[in-house]
């Protein structure tokens, strides 16, 4: 199965470089990949379309894994990375750095929005933790305060500023267009290092299903499983929400289609929520250009518009939310 969306995965980001308001032949796409010869169609590959499918599958990757993560650690198939605030201070940052520092460029909104993001997490893990550790409960309810807090922090600057809002409402949107690869190069140093820390906690989210305690029992340390899965959540979901801006649903429905295809074994489960996530924002970003064409449609609006009907579907038609 794994291979199976690896392929899948490879075939979408081919399409992605050819499809767009101008349409490539896939053998054009593929001779120009692989001898740059300046003509036009050359530079709409590599300066356009390169950059935007490389960002959408890393954002993809990275919001997979993290969505099945932290459904992992709270045991609750209905949480989303987005409860742990990363998506409220990376916004926060980003109007500040726009209000306070007249910052107009994406590659410095990344760096902002990854230091909220950052800041933001740690508060809630710093409010949400325990003698025991990281707590899925008091992790959901700090998350959901802090995300309230910051939120209307950024809707009084926002509100007060006309210029603000404009050069922030092209970012909270989510795309990945506009970007170019150095936003990509920004942030892929804490894309790898979440997935490093996904790789180490997910063997140990089997046992913690069962509960803490008998967790413990098992030889499993619960208080390092946690502060292993809530660091990589931190990271993952910071840097994709740096480099495109808060793009919803992708980590809350991906891991309930990961379960449907392959079961609830988290060692199959992460990896294919990482690939299922790349495949569904590349596909989101993909349908974004060729809905209203010769315009285009933000990955993160197209996501909105698929995403809650298909999550829906999938919680009254299959048992797919059942852990």
């Amino acid at each position: 199965m794994l291979g199976v969306l690896l392929l899948a995965l490879a075939a979408t980001a081919l399409l992605s470089l050819a499809l767009g308001s101008r349409a490539l032949p896939l053998t054009t796409v593929v001779d120009v990949m692989l001898h740059d010869d300046g003509s036009e169609a050359a530079t709409i590959v590599h300066a356009l379309r390169v950059p935007r499918t490389v960002l959408a599958l890393a954002v993809g990757v990275a919001l997979g894994v993290a969505g099945a993560l932290m459904q992992g650690q709270t045991r609750n198939p209905l949480a989303d990375p987005g409860l742990l605030g990363v998506e409220a201070g990376a916004s926060c940052a980003v109007v500040l750095a726009i209000y306070g520092l007249h910052v107009d460029d994406l590659a410095g909104y990344a760096w902002f929005a990854l230091a909220g993001a950052g800041v933001a997490a740690a508060a809630v893990f710093a409010i949400g933790s325990t003698r025991g550790g990281p707590d899925p409960v008091t992790l959901v309810l700090a998350g959901a305060a802090v995300s309230a807090l910051l939120g209307a922090v950024t809707q009084a600057l926002v509100v007060r500023d006309a210029e603000t809002l404009d050069a922030f409402r092209f970012w909270v949107v989510g795309s990945a267009s506009g970007r170019s690869l150095s936003v990509f190069w920004e942030v892929a140093p804490f894309l790898a290092s979440g997935l490093v820390l996904a790789a180490l906690s997910t063997p140990g989210l089997n046992l913690l299903q069962l509960g803490d305690d008998v967790a413990a029992s098992l030889g499993l340390s619960p208080w390092r499983q946690k502060a292993l899965g809530v660091g990589a959540v931190m990271l993952l979901t910071g840097a994709a929400t740096a480099a495109c801006g808060p793009i919803a649903f992708v980590g809350l429905v991906v891991p309930h289609l990961a379960r449907w295809l392959g079961g609830v074994d988290y060692r199959w489960l992460v990896p294919a929520s990482g690939l299922l996530g790349g495949l569904l924002v590349t596909l989101a970003d993909i349908a974004g250009r060729l809905v209203v064409r010769p315009a285009e449609l933000q990955v993160g609006i197209v996501m909105a518009l698929v995403g809650g009907p298909a999550f829906v579907l999938l919680v009254r038609r299959t048992r797919a939310v059942r852990i």
